[in-house]
């Protein structure tokens, strides 16, 4: 018989095993999107930043920064006679290319929907769900802020 058709149990365990190892040492090593501190489970609450100033003839209200899983999210808004007439995303992921093409689509869209709306009662943009989710809650802070 040929030494290669032998039937050798062991051989074939240990070489399964050093492939299943291999796998998942190369699964460990691959690097997160962001830094460990920003997607950890016990990072601070949103800092409540809010901040009003007087515009012509209106109100800036800057809402808190909400820390979303690739990114803080800060929205301000221009108030006059209690209808929103301005969005402003001040903060929002941009750290790579990928992030600046996802939310050069996704922060106009927001803006026009919250201008629209006039509310934080908004749908989420398909590719940008972490945006959306921080838009929207920074959205409805400076509402909260702003009285309305």
């Amino acid at each position: 018989m040929h030494p290669l058709r032998k039937n050798r149990p062991l051989r074939r365990i240990v070489l399964a095993g050093a492939a299943t190892v291999s796998t998942v040492v190369m699964l460990l090593a691959l690097k997160p999107h962001t830094a460990p501190e920003a997607v950890s489970a016990t990072a601070p609450a949103p800092s409540a930043s809010s901040s009003q100033g007087a515009t012509e003839g209106g109100t800036t209200v800057t809402g808190e920064s909400v820390q979303t899983r690739w990114g803080p999210v800060q929205v301000r808004i221009t108030v006059v006679d209690g209808k929103i007439t301005d969005v402003t995303a001040v903060t929002y992921p941009q750290d790579n290319p990928r992030d600046q093409e996802i939310n050069a689509y996704a922060v106009p869209q927001l803006r026009s929907e919250a201008l629209a709306a006039q509310s934080a009662d908004i749908d989420t943009v398909s590719g940008a769900t972490y945006t959306s989710e921080g838009y929207r809650q920074s959205l409805q802070s400076a509402l909260d802020s702003a009285g309305l």
